[in-house]
């Protein structure tokens, strides 16, 4: 009995000193992690020339697209849609309609959660998941990523950058899904947005930020025509950014 208290006292020890080294090299390792610099969203690219980016940001309000579709095929124009797994999942064929179309097909997680409040594995799984449902449907990985809720916080952009993405953000916002955001309202944030900051936002290079709403599908011929009378073309996300360097918001 003596001899067997003496070996587990034993094991104990070094089971101890193990456990304390362990623990040692993992805090590290989350160390180094958590200290190591994040990619910056893209919010707007740095161009002399006439271009903007349209994004569609989708959870919900699928009636609402083919309207859409209809009215970016008139104007020939050429959007980023960035969609939820779960959306994707329950709307397949409308995703390949999309696609088809031409349209560029983006991640925007899989159940629309606040990525500020998950963890960086939380939040990559929410990339990976939607990821997965997309290429099924389309066979096509995404590879941009635009957090729910617009929030920027370490755990989503770092989740992004494990993954090879590119976060998005966004230069001009119709805040679309508010209530009182009239036709006419959504429209003048987009061809004439305020000054912010004591800054006006500069449209070439823009990205603008939509969502699949009534008011919407009613502002988006003006919107279009109006800026195609001045000489704005429309293209997708890869496209704009490929165009020039990608920067910071100018609003």
């Amino acid at each position: 009995m003596f001899i067997n208290l003496k070996i587990s006292r034993r094991m104990l020890s070094f089971g101890g000193i193990f456990f304390l080294l362990f623990a040692g090299i993992a805090a590290q390792r989350w160390v180094a992690t958590s200290n190591t610099p994040v990619s910056k969203p893209i919010e707007q690219v740095k161009t002399n020339q006439k271009i903007m980016a349209l994004t569609i940001n989708v959870d919900w309000g699928e009636e609402y697209i083919p309207p859409i579709l209809d009215e970016l095929a008139r104007n020939k124009a050429a959007v980023t849609f960035f969609v939820t797994g779960r959306w994707a999942k329950k709307n397949p064929d409308l995703l390949k309609e999309i696609a088809g179309k031409g349209h560029q097909i983006e991640n925007h997680g899989y159940s629309h959660p606040h990525p500020d409040q998950l963890s960086v594995g939380a939040n990559r799984e929410e990339i990976k998941k939607t990821e997965s449902i997309i290429e099924g449907i389309i066979g096509k990985k995404t590879h941009l990523y635009a957090p729910p809720y617009g929030e920027k916080g370490v755990s989503g952009l770092r989740a992004a950058d494990e993954l090879g993405y590119k976060t998005i953000l966004w230069t001009l916002d119709t805040v679309d899904w508010r209530p009182d955001s009239t036709p006419e309202i959504i429209t003048k944030r987009i061809v004439n947005p305020a000054v912010r900051f004591g800054i006006k936002p500069n449209k070439s290079g823009a990205i603008v930020l939509m969502h699949p709403k009534a008011n919407t599908v009613k502002a988006l011929p003006t919107i279009l025509e109006q800026l195609t009378r001045e000489g704005y073309i429309f293209q997708t996300l890869d496209e704009l950014i490929t165009s020039e360097q990608s920067g910071d918001t100018t609003s």
